[in-house]
């Protein structure tokens, strides 16, 4: 249920509704490519600041039993980050970028000790598909708000709203009441994991916590196959990342109606679900690095046809392909990591994890952005993201995922 809560951020902030209002209201006074370009900039930055707080976090909530309270700190300030974008007006793209800064950092910190309850959730036989059902609900739960976003957009007057600005505000207000109601369940009901701390050591967590970090750095020789995988998730996360969170302002720049860009966003969500459950199932034939791989080749073929992209169609037939492997890429990799840590320290192992999506969202955006700045256009900042695809798929092949899983369970 906390995918379901929190993916109405991903959906409307992140994806549909408020890159499109970035470049349409608080970058007004900007010309297309720049707006797209600061956009980009605006995610390197909140971004760089998370991967650098998430290991030392990690390793001090294993150590204090405080994943949960970590958890819903970082929602708090997500949830009261996302309120604020309702005082964005005209020409206010400093402030927006801000607080969407501060919207993202508590959006993915959250994610890091949420992510880190899933190996003390769930057998290790059900991981994958126990991962894929949370991202199945979270594509649900955030398509039914942003169904309801686009409705109050498209039709104002229905909800008696003066505008489609003030809907729009107002569809951010809603992402934060969603992501508060819906984070209920799992504080209430998910009971926090036992500390790393025991009777014989009293040491203070956060001492403790940058001992455990500093031990895990000097330990890590002994997972090189989760090393291995950490690099080429680093890799190809920066290209999915980057599409996720620069497809509707791209399409924005290029002359696609908002009506099209947030439809083909709001089809991903509903589309993604029976794909997302079909890729939790999919290991049990092909193994899950394969199935990873799989995913990229598609997001290959996407890379090169966003180059091309001239029309509404055309964004369609790019969001239909995103639906099929979005979901698929994203919970597999979580699950393969999650089978190759030490249960006892997996949270201080998931601010690896994030870290290394948190920097893979830093270069790609960045790329993104620069390009654009040199070149004028977004095309060839689409079609550069290819690297990381096929640089990730390489790495990722040399990955032996049954070593991993026996050098974790030797801890």
């Amino acid at each position: 249920m906390y995918d379901w809560a929190n993916s109405a951020f991903a959906t409307t902030i992140m994806t549909a509704l408020f890159p499109a209002f970035y470049s349409l209201v608080a970058a007004a006074n900007l010309d297309k490519t720049t707006a797209s370009s600061y956009w980009a900039f605006t995610n390197t930055i909140a971004m760089l600041v998370i991967a650098l707080a998430a290991p030392v976090l990690g390793a001090i909530s294993d150590h204090s039993a405080t994943r949960k309270k970590f958890l819903f700190g970082f929602a708090a300030m997500g949830i009261v980050a996302t309120t604020s974008m309702i005082a964005i007006g005209n020409g206010m793209w400093f402030y927006a970028s801000l607080v969407y800064i501060f919207g993202r950092i508590g959006f993915s910190g959250a994610n890091i000790f949420y992510d880190s309850l899933l190996p003390h959730v769930a057998r290790p036989k059900e991981i994958d598909q126990v991962s894929a059902n949370g991202y199945a609900y979270g594509y649900l739960g955030g398509g039914i708000l942003l169904l309801i976003n686009l409705t109050m957009i498209m039709k104002p007057h229905l909800f008696g709203i003066s505008d489609k600005t003030w809907a729009s505000k107002i569809s951010f207000c809603t992402v934060a009441a969603w992501w508060l109601v819906f984070s209920i369940p799992i504080i209430k009901n998910v009971t926090e994991p036992k500390s790393l701390t025991t009777s014989t050591n009293n040491t203070n967590p956060i001492k403790a916590g940058f001992q455990s970090l500093n031990r895990t750095f000097k330990e890590i020789r002994k997972f090189k196959e989760l090393v291995k995988f950490l690099i080429a998730f680093w890799l190809y996360n920066d290209g999915i990342g980057t599409i996720i969170v620069m497809a509707v302002i791209f399409g924005t720049e290029i002359g696609i109606g908002e009506a099209h860009l947030i439809g083909a966003i709001l089809m991903v969500q509903f589309a993604g679900i029976p794909f997302t459950v079909l890729f939790g199932r999919l290991p049990k034939k092909l193994g899950t690095k394969n199935s990873i791989i799989l995913t990229l080749a598609v997001y290959t073929i996407i890379s090169v046809l966003g180059y091309f992209t001239q029309t509404a169609f055309h964004f369609w037939l790019l969001a239909i392909l995103v639906a099929t492997v979005q979901g698929g890429a994203q919970t597999l990799s979580r699950s393969m990591f999650a089978s190759m840590i030490p249960k006892s320290r997996s949270a201080e192992f998931f601010g690896f994890y994030s870290v290394s999506s948190k920097f893979s969202g830093i270069i790609g955006p960045l790329i993104f952005g620069l390009v654009g700045q040199l070149t004028g256009s977004s095309r060839l900042s689409i079609l550069s993201i290819i690297i990381f695809f096929v640089s990730g798929t390489l790495v990722l092949t040399t990955v032996n995922h049954k070593k991993g899983i026996e050098a974790a369970a030797g801890e």
